[in-house]
């Protein structure tokens, strides 16, 4: 039992023993002397009573003295040996570095506590990489053979344990540890995994995205992976369907023109001219509907990160420059690869570069050797670069984005293809090429998962005021899977509906004229709660936040029934209730910056909120809390510092 106390409690019942022992003594002392004194009354003249006062009030000096000097030993054991332990215990199971003069009453401990933080630091530093990491890899090099395709598995249950870049495009709001199946309609997996239980290696497959894009591709079980499917998806190819309505309306023109036609001989009375004229007309305009109904339709225009458009094209890179491009990424980095081979193919293997211009990037590929004649590219560009789409040639991919390509000399020994593209005035997020965990298809309930199986959402969010009856004026989360940042972020201005005073403004710089156009309370929680579905939320004072997120609940009909942890309880976990566990504090012990621009948005605080709950998992491990279930029954034990959000939760507050 006193096990699970911490060592400045243990400390206080020590000491709160030895005053209570103190009294029971000086009671027993004072109850022997007046039997005594009573005894000798009996026997003789009876005491006098000042004498009896005066022993009396001495007792009561000495008690409350010794008392008093209990409490002020036990003040200064408190402040000068159990707190700094309980700090030095916190630094070294993080690996920062304690504070200049913690622990300054205890010999060698604080010296040894700095000495294990440097070599905790140094070995982090010097970790090699290989192992898990090394398997892991070699591992996804296989699952994305199929270079240029979406690719997805999921574990038994059906939830994400891995995805790439194409997949995220092709299915928007793609994220791990959720169910595969919220990304798309219709039975068509269904039907697919159907075939597979009966015994199927593989199945293709017809799906819809939840967007409404159609999607192909071939699902299989993947080999040595118990119940896990591997989903290979690509846009799905559109059969041309015959315009009937324009061939129709032609075939009807002709057919009534064709005999009027035969009286030309003689002069046309009036009647017969305006017929003529009237059909005339009327097969002009099912030629022009017939022609619209014949030309592919203009591929709808993505953003894609230049970094992510060149390292798709298995070309060698030179300089890329970090801009966003208003360009389909599928078309764009088909149809440069496709020029790429065939200039390989002609002696000429190019490498590929990016450079911002302006307001828009030339793509190059450079190659040693003469400039490629301008008849040869264009037969190169009536080929379609994507064989499921034979009907989508490489000029209408450049005529669908507003561009061009052409050759030209770069020096006297290279010449080059010169593409230029559009800047998106609106950047997208980095994401990294590949997403995963594969330790979810292992992981049990929530409560029971290890702390670095879980998938958390770490949130913030700035408002009008401090109190719950304040409104949000921006929220963003960062996910956290595996124990690691997958790159996935959510960030939102939110119109709160009425004016933000200037005191709040003067805190977190957001004005009224900045959330005029935002989203207001209902779509940005909405989106926001499709973005945290399922997942552990994190953050930092979680009462406060999370209250704003139930107070809303009866306007936006968003309920977050999510658990939570919060890095304050967190904090007290491991260095105590006596250090101070504000956010900046948390920063400065953990070595974290957090540039002053980015405190108090919403981003830079989920920011900081992340990597310090990142760093303290260890330290929460290492002090025997390896699940939620553990962290929640010790959070319990820190109320007095801050309610937990868990509980408030559960009284509907």
């Amino acid at each position: 039992m006193l096990s699970r106390l911490s060592l400045r409690m243990r400390i206080f019942l020590i000491f709160a023993g030895l005053a209570a022992a103190l009294i029971a003594v000086l009671a027993l002392g004072l109850a022997a002397a007046a039997a005594m004194l009573q005894s000798a009354g009996e026997g003789g003249a009876p005491l006098p009573l000042g004498l009896a006062d005066a022993l009396a009030i001495a007792a009561l000096i000495a008690g409350l003295g010794g008392l008093g000097l209990v409490v002020w030993v036990w003040y200064l054991f408190d402040s000068h040996v159990a707190r700094p332990v309980e700090r030095l215990s916190g630094a070294i199971l993080t690996g920062a570095m304690p504070a200049d003069g913690e622990g300054r009453y205890l010999a060698d401990l604080a010296p040894a506590a700095r000495a294990a933080s440097r070599r905790a630091t140094g070995a982090g530093r010097a970790k090699p990489e290989g192992g898990k990491g090394a398997r892991e890899t070699e591992m996804l090099e296989h699952i994305l053979s199929d270079i240029g395709a979406g690719a997805v598995l999921s574990g038994a249950d059906g939830r994400v344990l891995f995805f790439n870049a194409a997949a995220a495009q092709l299915l928007p709001g793609l994220a791990l540890d959720r169910k595969l199946r919220r990304f798309l309609r219709g039975g068509g997996l269904d039907a697919a995994e159907a075939r597979i239980a009966e015994g199927a290696e593989a199945s293709d497959v017809a799906l819809i995205g939840a967007d409404g894009a159609r999607l192909s591709g071939r699902i299989r079980r993947l080999a040595g992976a118990e119940a896990a499917m591997l989903a290979i998806l690509r846009p799905a190819r559109r059969e041309p369907v015959p315009p009937r309505a324009p061939l129709e309306a032609l075939r009807r023109h002709a057919a009534t023109l064709t005999p009027l036609l035969d009286h030309l001989d003689a002069p046309l009375p009036p009647e017969l001219r305006r017929a003529i004229c009237t059909e005339a007309r009327g097969m002009a305009a099912a030629l022009r509907d017939l022609d619209a109904a014949l030309t592919p339709p203009a591929p709808r225009q993505r953003r894609v990160a230049a970094e992510e458009l060149a390292r798709g094209l298995g070309l060698p890179l030179g300089e890329v420059a970090p801009v966003t491009l208003a360009a389909d990424g599928w078309q764009i980095g088909g149809l440069v690869a496709m020029l790429g081979q065939r200039l390989a193919e002609k002696g000429r293997p190019p490498a590929a570069a990016i450079r911002s211009n302006g307001a828009e990037a030339m793509l190059h590929l450079r190659w040693r050797g003469p400039a490629l004649p301008m008849d040869e590219l264009d037969r190169w560009l009536d080929s379609a670069p994507d064989p499921d789409h034979p009907e989508l040639s490489g000029a209408d991919i450049l005529a669908a984005h507003g561009t061009g390509i052409w050759p030209e000399p770069d020096s006297e020994t290279h010449a080059r293809l010169a593409l230029p593209l559009a800047i998106s005035a609106t950047p997208r997020a980095a994401r990294p090429s590949v997403t995963y965990d594969f330790a979810l298809a292992r992981s049990g309930p929530p409560d029971d998962r290890p702390l670095d199986a879980l998938t958390c959402v770490v949130f913030d969010t700035e408002t009008t005021g401090l109190s719950l009856s304040d409104r949000i004026v921006q929220i963003a989360g960062l996910r956290i899977a595996g124990g690691q940042l997958t790159g996935e972020r959510f960030e939102t201005l939110v119109n709160p509906g009425r004016a933000i005073p200037p005191a709040s403004t003067r805190i977190h710089r957001i004005t009224d004229g900045m959330v005029a156009d935002a989203p207001d309370m209902t779509q940005a929680l909405r989106r926001f709660h499709d973005f945290a579905e399922d997942a552990v939320l994190i953050a930092h004072n979680a009462p406060f936040d999370m209250g704003l997120l139930r107070a809303a609940e009866a306007e936006t009909g968003q309920h977050f029934p999510n658990r939570v942890m919060d890095t304050v309880l967190l904090s007290a976990m491991i260095w105590g209730q006596g250090a101070t566990h504000s956010l900046d504090a948390i920063c400065a012990r953990l070595h974290i910056a957090l540039p002053a621009h980015l405190r108090h948005s919403a981003m830079g605080d989920a920011e900081a909120t992340a990597q310090a709950y990142l760093r303290m998992l260890p330290a929460l491990e290492a002090k025997g809390l390896t699940c939620f279930a553990e962290v929640l029954e010790q959070a319990q034990k820190h109320r007095r510092l801050l309610s937990d959000a868990n509980l408030a939760a559960a009284h509907g507050n």
